[in-house]
């Protein structure tokens, strides 16, 4: 049977090993497994997410309101724009998809930086389109408006912060950089780690109605799948001028987001204590990775999300180290392939850091 030809030039995309999968691998129990490899919120998610969830189960037999109304003046709400400026996708890759899809064809010319979420480059190969790469590891725009001048691309991805090294770009330098850029070319501002990166840094933070209000071009990205702690509900938003979205929508399935998940995500837009709760215990948690590092003569990248990238020395292994952990139940993101001689290590709580301490100064 013949198949789209383009999917010849894609890699299948690997998420982090699931719990379940590590159980039947290795015969561990779940209860003695850390997952440490997909960025979730390790407190969860808030408790009056699970409260309002409970009492609207018996609605699952009906299809969602695909108005989104709730979520949408939400998050109109909460990021000062209108709820027409926002799309609703099933994760932020499902808005990625749609954006991809909306604004390129076969030979479009599509932007990015040289390590970045694989999903940029898969759902770009769906269309044939041809992917451009910086050489830098981080965003360096400079870099990126060479290659940009050189090339005209339709499209540029910008993740800040950066998954999956964690480091982000200063707010003023991308609106400088956006300033450049020509209203035919589409820029994705990916902030999927936005909440942990603002509270950390205010110069690292981007506000999506500034992008909205200044720029016809930009697409800005967000999800619940990390700070609000709803991975499993699968959640995300785009905030963009109308013509953006209009297109956007095109694209949309209908019903892409469950009953369920509308409900839950309209919660937890509610909670800011929770998420601010969370992200303070993370900066907490993520000075014991840095110090770790220091002890056992590592290298890190200083990160603006709720992960760290610790990088291996030479004569060490990534894929090595990550193997080992998985087979002690520890499951941490290998990241050689992305060319990186380092593991991603999602901060968890502080018995699962403890955890992972021991278990990797003993490997290494």
């Amino acid at each position: 049977m013949k198949f789209n030809p383009e999917l010849d030039n894609i890699t299948i995309y690997e998420a982090g090993k699931p719990i379940e999968l590590v159980v039947r691998q290795f015969g561990i129990e779940p209860k003695d497994i850390v997952k440490l490899a997909s960025n979730e919120n390790p407190n969860g998610c808030s408790p009056k997410v699970k409260a309002a969830v409970a009492q609207i189960i018996d609605k699952m037999p009906l299809y969602p309101d695909d108005s989104m109304y709730k979520l949408k003046e939400g998050l109109a709400k909460r990021y000062g724009v209108a709820s027409s400026q926002v799309v609703i996708g099933a994760g932020s890759d499902q808005v990625i998809e749609f954006a991809v899809h909306a604004k390129a064809t076969r030979g479009t010319k599509v932007l990015m930086n040289s390590v970045t979420f694989a999903m940029y480059e898969i759902y770009s190969r769906h269309v044939g389109a041809e992917i451009i790469r910086t050489a830098s590891q981080e965003h360096d725009l400079d870099e990126f408006y060479a290659l940009y001048k050189e090339h005209k691309p339709e499209i540029i991805f910008l993740c800040t912060p950066n998954n999956p090294t964690g480091d982000a770009i200063d707010a003023a330098k991308l609106f400088d950089f956006l300033e450049k850029i020509d209203d035919e070319t589409l820029v994705i501002v990916d902030g999927a780690y936005m909440e942990y990166a603002k509270a950390k840094d205010a110069s690292k933070a981007v506000e999506p109605a500034d992008l909205v209000a200044r720029f016809a071009n930009v697409l800005y990205l967000g999800t619940f799948s990390k700070a609000y702690g709803l991975g499993g509900m699968r959640t995300g938003y785009g905030i963009a001028r109308k013509p953006i979205i209009q297109a956007l929508y095109k694209l949309r399935p209908p019903f892409n987001i469950t009953t369920l998940s509308l409900e839950a995500a309209s919660v937890a837009l509610e909670d800011e204590g929770f998420v601010e709760m969370s992200v303070t215990e993370n900066f907490s948690e993520m000075q014991r990775y840095e110090a770790f590092a220091k002890e056992v003569g590592i290298g890190y990248i200083e990160s603006f999300t709720n992960f760290v990238t610790l990088c291996l020395n030479e004569g060490q292994n990534s894929t090595l180290l990550a193997d080992a952990l998985l087979k002690k139940g520890m499951i941490v993101r290998n990241l050689s392939g992305y060319g990186l001689n380092a593991i991603r290590v999602t901060v968890g709580t502080p018995s699962e850091n403890d955890r992972f301490f021991a278990l990797a100064s003993e490997l290494l």
